[in-house]
């Protein structure tokens, strides 16, 4: 063995030799023939090197990200403040969706701690998602901003005609991370489920106002979820969401005797037993109910008539089957003894005898519209109209068997506090061809609209002129059968605002007289679409209106030289002006037009084709105060 050590290398090769002198050495350590060659290099020997740790660091980087999701959750609820956990959220989608996740309750952190977190303005923040940016992702992200900053309190989301991107991992994002909200809307979410409406109410609480549109995978079950957890909730819309029926209605009924205002439209399953299980047990709380477009018949009017003892609004549309009995029996109810304002639309038990019995029931209500109701004639309008005494606003849409008659019937019967009087589309109106009686009036009317009532013509506004002497507002839309001298019987009234719009029989000759007679009161005119209105109209306004703020002379007959007499006037200071459509009028106003604006607060010039395009980016730069339309 000594050989072995003592060699130092000078030789290359040992040829059929023994390597050792004592053949029992060899035997030692090697078994190898007598014959045998053995090369040995000229070189040192090779160094042991240990296996660096540097390099197996970079081969195999250690990471935060190797801990499962139970350590991670675990560090993440252990964090002392909302802005940690914030800051944590903000690394990765993976980190957010994990922050998101904790409940409030699962929070390890003091509570002077959470306290201090939202003490400045708890359920402060608004946000709403629009479309294609409503997502889970921006819900997460929204959810972990608001806590360190005072906590959402309103959240809207509308999705979109795309493929909604929120569900219910997003609503569970805000459910758990959210306690402070109190408002939700959801409108057109089809794959928002009962699990994400169930993460609200176990997160929110604190929740007063649920609004669910066109939501169809949403259930009962989710509406029960939000009756057991919210018994805060005040306000509920449901629209278009076909699988909820009585069974959520009964149980919010049962569970939020605080509701207030109730809002159903479109929801087929939605039957009798619902609405009554929401009127009978929030008699003394509800204030506002609206019942749209529903399977309901004579038994819910009934219910709404008996036990409506709170009632102040009420809106009953497109209920096609209740009938004439269903409103007789509401208003025989008694019950609606509050109510303020009333709209019934497309109702077909809206019948003469149907409408008396609600004015009967309803001696304080002020507000009423009735809408495409075919049934009702003169005869109910005017017993309606004698037995609502406290009647201040009174409209009527697409009803076509009411006629003059029952119009001027009802302006003659109606109490005292009538103030404002609307038409609109009925077809059923003629022209008096008698006169009223000579002691008749009604003193209190302010505000009469007639629009697109072709019948109505120059002796209605003849007899109207003498009946209502104290009218303020007036507005004529559409009326082609009035002449100039109709429109002159309304001279003598204080008129204040005035819109004549689609009256192609208005003339200058109208427009001056009313500027002569009413130019210290008048402070609204409107003559759009009056084609024989010219620029003596505007030197006869330029001349006489000292307070006329808006004005609106679109598609009239108007040029340069009105715009100047405008211009010109030094007691017009006009805030709104329209002259949309006016081709005559040119560059050449442009000096008039900045003059004007050192007033104008609105400018519409859209359809002005000889007006270009230069001169309304000038407009644009120098009347900075001013919204222009071109």
């Amino acid at each position: 063995m000594s050989e072995i050590f003592s060699f130092a290398g000078e030789n290359d090769f040992y040829r059929r030799g023994a390597i050792y002198p004592n053949p029992k050495d060899a035997n030692l350590l090697l078994s190898l023939g007598s014959l045998v060659d053995c090369y040995f290099p000229p070189c040192k020997r090779s160094r042991v090197v240990a296996p660096s740790l540097y390099s197996a660091f970079e081969e195999k980087p250690v990471s935060i990200d190797v801990l499962p999701d139970e350590c991670l959750f675990e560090i993440f609820r252990r964090l002392s403040g909302s802005q940690e956990r914030s800051a944590c959220a903000s690394v990765s989608k993976h980190w957010l969706t994990l922050v998101t996740s904790i409940r409030q309750n699962e929070l390890d952190v003091p509570s002077s701690q959470k306290t201090e977190d939202g003490e400045d303005c708890e359920g402060c923040l608004s946000r709403s998602l629009d479309g294609k940016k409503a997502t889970d992702v921006r819900l997460a992200a929204i959810a972990v901003g608001t806590a360190s900053r005072g906590g959402l309190g309103k959240l809207s989301i509308r999705g979109s005609n795309f493929p909604s991107k929120v569900s219910d991992l997003g609503l569970r994002s805000i459910g758990r991370s959210c306690p402070s909200l109190r408002a939700v809307s959801l409108w057109n979410l089809s794959t928002i489920t009962d699990n994400g409406l169930s993460e609200i109410a176990e997160g929110c609480t604190q929740l007063e106002k649920l609004d669910l549109s066109r939501c169809p995978s949403v259930t009962d079950k989710g509406l029960v979820a939000i009756a057991r957890s919210c018994p805060n909730l005040t306000e509920l819309t449901l629209e278009a969401c076909s699988r909820i029926g009585d069974e959520g209605l009964q149980a919010i009924a049962r569970s939020c005797s605080k509701l207030k205002s109730v809002s159903i439209k479109n929801c087929p399953l939605v039957r009798d037993q619902g609405i009554a299980a929401l009127l009978s047990n929030t008699t003394c709380s509800l204030a506002k109910l609206k019942l749209q477009m529903l399977n309901v018949t004579d038994v819910s009017l009934a219910v709404v008539g008996h036990y409506g003892l709170s009632v102040t609004d009420l809106v009953l549309s497109g209920l096609s089957h209740v009938s004439e009995k269903g409103f007789w029996v509401m208003g025989n109810g008694v019950g609606l003894q509050k109510l303020n304002s009333l709209t019934i639309t497309a109702c077909q038990g809206v019948t003469d005898m149907g409408l008396e019995s609600v004015g009967k029931g309803c001696p304080n209500v002020k507000k009423v519209l009735v809408s495409k109701s075919p049934l009702l004639s003169d005869n109910g309008l005017v017993s309606f109209a004698k037995a609502s005494l406290s009647l201040e606003s009174l409209q009527l849409e697409e009803c076509h068997r009411v006629t003059q008659f029952g119009f001027f019937g009802s302006l003659l019967n109606c109490g005292a506090k009538l103030k404002a009087f609307s038409l609109v589309n009925c077809l059923g109106i003629r022209d008096l061809t008698t006169g009223l009686p000579a002691s008749s009036h009604c003193s209190a009317l302010r505000s009469l609209s007639i629009r697109n009532c072709p019948g109505f013509g120059d002796a209605n506004l003849a007899a109207l002129g003498k009946l209502c002497p104290q009218l303020e507002d007036v507005e004529l839309y559409g009326l082609k059968g009035i002449t100039e001298s109709g429109f002159l019987h309304l001279l003598q009234n204080p008129l204040v605002k005035v819109n004549f719009s689609g009256c192609s029989n208005l003339t200058d000759r109208v427009i001056s007289a009313i500027s002569a007679c009413n130019g210290w009161t008048l402070e609204v005119l409107n003559v759009d679409g009056c084609t024989q209105i010219s620029d003596a109209s505007l030197v006869a306004i330029a001349a006489n209106c000292q307070i006329l703020s808006d004005l609106d002379i679109s598609k009239c007959s108007i040029s340069d030289s009105g715009i100047q007499a405008l211009a010109s006037s030094d007691k017009l200071k006009l805030q709104i002006l329209s002259m949309a459509g006016c081709s005559l009028v040119t560059d050449k106003s442009l000096p008039a037009i900045v003059r004007l604006g050192s007033t104008l607060l609105g400018l519409n010039l859209q359809q002005c084709r000889s007006v270009s395009s230069s001169t309304v980016e000038f407009l644009v730069e120098q009347l900075y105060r001013c919204d222009i339309l071109s």
